[in-house]
């Protein structure tokens, strides 16, 4: 379609005019042609097979039948009147059933007239029938763009109250399609086309919404799909082709004295297999002159806080100072404290820098940021704070990046006239697709293993109904000498009532636990931070049995002795967050025990989620379930992060094989023409101009 058609106003379209104007973009962002046009359905149904009468039976998915009505009679009591039309193929009779719009249906259908019906088949009163069927004359069933398998569309309630349902959207599209077939422009350069066997986009839009056949739709799915995820991949490549070539790095040659005194006499167990490779991944990168932008996933507990401290030492070796930001005091905290420990007799400057940090401590790390007498600086958001500026930093580690907005992650990008390298760190694991999507434009480095002597956590689901069963199991870990998280859900829409469920937890547990036998502390986000500080403090030391809170505690809390974890509601979770959740526990000698709790009602998706969650504490298979269940725009992370574009037609959880097709055919576009500067690769460059305009693209900002 012509960039003119392209633009039309969706009023103009025979069949829409202002009002249905104005109700398709408030309901579905739909005002233009070209909106019309890529606003896909979600199904398709197999018109193509006409069954006759005599061969019909209950139970069959939807049929469709040619022939008459050859009378209508009216049924039932006055106040639950139904009409009942009596169709004939010449095979057989069977009743159309209708209960509501009975008026208008006599006025608009004839009997001995032909039509095409389309319904499911069911019994009623020991009769096949079908209950409110599509019916159409077979004049205009012929006179459709086609006859084969027919597009379902997604409505809202709003619009079906208007008249516009699924079949309304297809005469729309129908009417576009008549109108505008022969001004579509393709999108992919003629080279691309040929070389990968891709339909013409003029054919695989038609097919898309009217398929002559099965062939012809599946070889339109795959123009569409491919062509979005490809863009997609070229757009976050060439960013990063970009950032490449534009932002030199600090060349950090030497592996010198601190790593080495450390890596021989701190090192508080063997490396794993897999913190060997991505370290030696880092060092490559730190080394090539090149900035490094790399994205370390691990779940909960494996050991990336160890290789972010072994990668700044190298930094250190070198001459240059790092930073570690955490998205909250708590988790920077318990960095900081880590750190320190692993530290404790080396001759490494380590402060910590938050917004509790008191004026005269702050004013004292500025001074020695400044003369690089600090080394290593760990701290929230307040490291971004434009009077903290460094001597020479050289490293930056982002812990958690998802918590934080591009804006405030880019300001840490100009605390040195050079860009630093970049760790990202992330406990969430983040399904394949989504990392070469989200995070596209960083190299990937995976922490695959724990370390050894971990016992895996055993994992259980409850209904509220036998709650009896989880407080009988709480009072035996605890004569055991164990110590018990509970949590509360926590989210913002609704944060009075999940306070007041925590409370009434909390006077629950009580209840159950009474005091001096047996000592509960409670934190939630509303406290003050001493009071907070002192809460935890009690139930790090082991003086409270209990801890009842809300998920302020899913990250960093590290409480070897506490080997179970109540989640309560757990129905409320997304599947990451559940996983982060039960990383909480599971880090001393002992089994530990994770146990859901829900209401008794789920649904089935809810019942999916915790099933997953009983079947396997692997996060990446976790991840992928998650994006199965949900798509990436609700996983954490991934609305901040942003995909460049928004996916109409592919599937990040569906169609994984070809993303990484298309991946590479960017790839192999890139190698040959990095600045797309070749005649033959002018319409990628248009094409990516009119992507970028529909929507802000920050893959450049790790």
């Amino acid at each position: 379609m012509s960039a003119s058609v392209f633009n039309k106003d969706i009023k103009y379209l025979p069949g829409v005019g202002p009002k249905r104007a104005g109700l398709l973009k408030e309901e579905l962002n739909i005002t233009t042609y070209g909106d019309l046009l890529y606003y896909f359905p979600y199904k398709h149904v197999d018109r193509t097979t006409f069954y006759h009468v005599r061969d019909v039976q209950p139970g069959m998915s939807s049929i469709q039948l040619k022939g008459q009505i050859k009378k209508f009679e009216l049924a039932g009591k006055p106040n639950k009147r139904r009409l009942i039309g009596h169709f004939t193929d010449e095979t057989g009779v069977i009743e159309l059933v209708w209960f509501r719009g009975i008026n208008w249906i006599r006025k608009s259908y004839q009997v001995n007239k032909d039509y095409v019906i389309f319904g499911k088949p069911t019994l009623f009163n020991s009769k096949i029938n079908l209950v409110h069927p599509e019916v159409e004359s077979l004049e205009n069933y012929n006179s459709r763009v086609q006859t084969g398998f027919e597009a379902h569309y997604n409505t809202t309630e709003r619009l079906k109250k208007n008249y516009i349902n699924s079949k309304v959207i297809r005469k729309l599209q129908n009417n576009l399609i008549q109108e505008a077939s022969d001004r579509i422009e393709e999108t992919l350069p003629e080279w691309l086309r040929d070389q990968l066997k891709l339909y013409p986009l003029d054919k695989a839009l038609l097919n898309i919404h009217f398929p002559e056949d099965q062939q012809k739709l599946k070889m339109a799915l795959y123009r569409l799909k491919f062509e979005e995820l490809f863009y997609l991949q070229l757009n976050i490549l060439q960013q990063r082709t970009h950032r490449i070539r534009k932002f030199q790095g600090f060349v950090f040659e030497q592996v010198g004295r601190l790593l080495n005194e450390f890596y021989h006499q701190h090192l508080p167990f063997q490396l794993t297999n897999a913190q060997k490779r991505v370290l030696k991944e880092i060092r490559k990168d730190l080394g090539s002159g090149q900035q490094m932008n790399r994205l370390l996933q691990g779940d909960v507990g494996s050991g990336k806080t160890l290789i972010a401290l072994m990668s700044m030492l190298i930094a250190l070796d070198n001459g240059y100072q790092s930073c570690i930001m955490a998205p909250t005091e708590i988790l920077a905290t318990q960095h900081y404290k880590s750190i320190r420990q692993l530290l404790a007799t080396m001759p490494v400057n380590v402060r910590l820098l938050t917004g509790s940090t008191a004026n005269a401590e702050r004013k004292e790390i500025h001074e020695q940021l400044l003369t690089g007498e600090l080394e290593i600086l760990i701290g929230t958001h307040a490291l971004i704070e434009d009077t903290v500026q460094f001597k020479n930093l050289g490293l930056v580690v982002i812990d958690e990046q998802h918590r934080f907005g591009v804006a405030q992650r880019a300001r840490l990008w100009k605390k040195n006239t050079q860009p630093p390298h970049i760790l990202v760190m992330t406990a969430t694991p983040i399904p394949r697709t989504l990392a070469m999507t989200v995070y596209g434009d960083l190299d990937v480095s995976v922490i695959d293993e724990l370390p050894p002597g971990r016992k895996p956590v055993k994992t259980a689901h409850f209904y509220e109904s036998k709650r009896y069963r989880v407080i009988d199991f709480m009072r035996k870990m605890i004569h055991q000498g164990r110590q018990i998280f509970i949590v509360y859900p926590l989210i913002s829409e609704s944060e009075k009532l999940d306070l007041k469920a925590l409370e009434e937890g909390y006077d629950n547990i009580l209840r159950y636990f009474p005091p001096p036998k047996y000592a509960v502390s409670v934190v939630h986000g509303k406290m003050r931070p001493e009071e907070k500080d002192k809460s935890m403090q009690l139930f790090v030391k082991g003086q409270t049995h209990i801890m009842v809170a809300t998920t302020v505690i899913e990250v960093g809390v590290d409480v070897p002795n506490a080997s179970v974890m109540i989640i309560e509601n757990a129905e409320r979770y997304g599947l990451s967050q559940l996983h982060q959740l039960r990383g909480r526990i599971g880090r001393g000698q002992y089994q530990s025990y994770c146990v859901l709790m829900s209401s008794d009602k789920l649904s089935d998706e809810a019942k999916k989620r915790l099933e997953t969650m009983v079947r396997t504490t692997d996060g990446f298979e976790i991840a992928e379930a998650d994006l199965q269940l949900r798509g990436p725009g609700d996983i954490e992370g991934t609305q901040q992060s942003g995909i460049p574009f928004e996916l109409k037609i592919a599937s990040l959880g569906q169609d994984n094989q070809l993303l990484q097709y298309a991946r590479n055919i960017a790839m192999q576009v890139l190698d040959e023409d990095p600045d797309l500067e070749e005649e033959k690769n002018q319409p990628l460059v248009e094409q990516l101009k009119i992507l970028a305009s529909k929507k802000s693209n920050y893959s450049v900002v790790s």
